[in-house]
């Protein structure tokens, strides 16, 4: 079984990922983490050097290396869905999106420098908006579970698994 988890940054993609594939035995990947590895770079320092677009063509690359991968859980990036083609190895794949409110989001980056989208900006709330109104869209599009906002993690997964077997159905 592979499973990706898709959604906006501060969502809890790489939490709710890492306890899901601990509960399920199966390997866990964070396209992030792993971008940052293969690059030897941290993904602000990707984004000074070469841009929002070199970024997403290394994500989309760590992406397509990581789908080829079987019994594991994925955690991507909150702008995975930006490409077209990342949008359509999506659909072939079982994805769960990690729906968030704004407050939440901002609750959570509120102290977080590593996140070049909003790092550096003074309107961290209209940043979001606009994000999740470009992004939301292809988040629905993509997947085939929609997780609303928990408290925590743990109630993420187990409604996860609840719909598993949906899921794999599905």
């Amino acid at each position: 079984m592979k499973l990706i988890i898709i959604g906006p940054m501060a969502s809890g993609k790489s939490v709710v990922g890492k306890k899901l594939s601990k509960r399920m035995g199966l390997d866990f990947f964070d396209t992030d983490e792993q971008l940052e590895k293969k690059a030897g770079a941290s993904i602000s320092w990707i984004f000074d050097i070469e841009g929002e677009s070199g970024f997403r063509e290394r994500e989309s690359d760590v992406f397509e290396e990581l789908i080829k991968l079987d019994n594991c859980v994925i955690s991507t990036g909150g702008g995975i869905v930006l490409k077209e083609e990342n949008r359509t190895s999506l659909k072939k794949l079982k994805v769960i999106y990690l729906k968030v409110s704004i407050q939440t989001q901002l609750e959570r980056t509120l102290n977080d420098s590593k996140r070049p989208l909003i790092s550096n900006e003074s309107n961290k709330e209209e940043i979001l908006r606009k994000l999740a109104n470009e992004r939301a869209p292809f988040y629905e599009e993509c997947s085939d579970l929609t997780i609303n906002e928990k408290s925590n993690p743990d109630m993420a997964v187990d409604e996860i698994l609840k719909n598993l077997d949906s899921l794999a159905n599905g």
